[in-house]
């Protein structure tokens, strides 16, 4: 075997070396392409490839299963025995997995499995380049520069067992991020898109937009900090949003640590969460937010069990016209607390509020009220309410008679999700958003804008 094995390859020789009583194989085969830019020029652009090789051993013991994870990358012929051979001794060496299940059992193969890993290049920016070339020229003679990044990543993960699964799943993953500046420097504006394969990024009407930005900061109007009426946009809500889902595992809040617990015992199950109709869910077949249709678990964690790799995922609401409807188990906490198995799932959707889009929402706004751009640097203050602090970013908006007037200066704020949806009073129309905060790890989300009545700004920030 050579570092240019097939991933198929390398999952069957692996399995084929294992002694261990169970063992599961995940090859990860990455390659990524990127431009950035500033100034309104190009300055670097690449493309790399990888591979990821993990390995899980499973040894039965008087006491029950324990488990070994090794993961190493770029693993050569003469590694893959002794990263085997690793695992083994980290499963003998463990105690008893609290997690342990029996592998997962009885799927279907992947028809794809033996196939070469699908790739990415420059030729994903074929489209976008002379687009993005174009909104340069413009941002120019406007009398602003434009700063960002593109990236595109595909991820084939190849996911082998000794209880016989062969499955395979291709992941692209594209994100644009673009700030428009003033020439001073002192004005800043952003805007993010999240994509499958950039032909359905127009850096043309991104950078009109952010010119409009630019514009209503030419006015500027310093606040203080208090509860504001606060037009959230889907990026801030998806940020939001996907923080609550992280602290949604069902035993957490069996055990009375999460904000979807009852004092006394049990969980906030079928209570309702806004009185908005809002659904959120995750599907991993949700048109343009595609993702992995079975678990892939390269750890195990509070979200997830290296016991359950293989196990199909099935569309699922968390909240269900507005009430709480489902908390991520695995198998094994979903044993533990009795409640169905609902393994997290790598994509989010809020869903059920209105028709309007953000501008016509912020039309409706008598005020004054804030509009936001983004929300960045969120840290957890008390999970018990799931409080959260950060920052607001790039624009900060003051709207007046259904009219944006200026730009205020940035806030801290501290806000709960689940309390922001109990607050709520509007939702807009549902769009593909690219979370800024998480937009590293969690980009498949469509969320709509969401009007909050008293957002709590709890204090100025400067420099920001």
């Amino acid at each position: 075997m050579s570092r240019v094995s097939k991933p198929y390859e390398i999952v069957e020789r692996a399995l084929a070396l294992s002694t261990a009583d169970g063992c599961v194989v995940i090859a990860d085969e990455t390659s990524s392409a990127n431009l950035r830019w500033a100034g309104n020029s190009l300055t670097t652009n690449g493309v790399t490839r990888g591979r990821t090789l993990t390995v899980i051993a499973t040894v039965d013991g008087a006491e029950g299963a324990a488990s070994g994870v090794v993961t190493r990358s770029a693993v050569t012929a003469g590694e893959l025995e002794p990263l085997v051979r690793a695992a083994e001794a980290a499963a003998r060496a463990a105690g008893p997995a609290e997690d342990a299940q029996p592998l997962v059992t009885g799927v279907e193969a992947s028809p794809d499995f033996g196939d070469a890993p699908a790739t990415t290049g420059p030729e994903v920016f074929a489209d976008f380049a002379p687009a993005l070339g174009d909104a340069f020229a413009r941002a120019r003679s406007g009398g602003r520069e434009l700063y960002g990044f593109a990236h595109h990543e595909m991820t084939s993960t190849y996911v082998g067992t000794s209880t016989g699964l062969r499955l395979r799943h291709d992941q692209p993953n594209g994100t644009l991020e673009l700030n428009a500046k003033s020439p001073d420097r002192t004005k800043s504006a952003w805007a993010g898109r999240a994509t499958r394969d950039f032909k359905d990024v127009d850096p043309a009407a991104l950078d009109a937009e952010l010119a409009r930005r630019l514009t209503w900061a030419e006015r500027r109007v310093e606040l203080p900090a208090g509860r504001y009426e606060t037009l959230l946009p889907p990026t801030a809500v998806a940020d939001l949003l996907i923080y609550q889902l992280w602290s949604s595992t069902a035993r957490d809040a069996v055990e009375g640590r999460t904000v979807f617990s009852v004092p006394g015992g049990g969980t906030r199950l079928g209570d309702r969460l806004s009185p908005l109709p809002l659904t959120l869910r995750s599907d991993p077949h949700a048109p343009g937010l595609e993702c992995a249709p079975f678990v892939i678990a390269h750890a195990s964690g509070d979200g997830g069990s290296v016991f359950d790799n293989g196990l199909p995922l099935a569309p699922v609401d968390w909240v269900r016209e507005g009430r709480l409807e489902r908390l991520t188990t695995t198998r094994h906490s979903a044993g533990l607390t009795g409640l169905p198995v609902a393994p997290a799932i790598d994509n989010l959707l809020l869903e059920g509020g209105g028709e309007r889009s953000l501008d016509e929402m912020v039309a409706a706004t008598k005020g004054p009220a804030l509009l936001l751009t983004s929300l960045w640097y969120i840290r957890e203050v008390d999970p018990a309410t799931l409080l959260l602090t950060g920052l607001t970013r790039d624009g900060v908006y003051l709207v007046e008679d259904g009219e944006v007037v200026g730009e205020v200066n940035n806030f801290r704020f501290n806000e709960s999700p689940v309390d922001l949806l109990s607050r709520a009073t509007e939702a807009g129309r549902t769009e593909p958003t690219l979370p800024r905060e998480w937009g590293d790890w969690f980009t498949r989300a469509a969320m709509p804008a969401l009007r909050v009545p008293d957002f709590r700004m709890s204090s100025v920030s400067r420099g920001v």
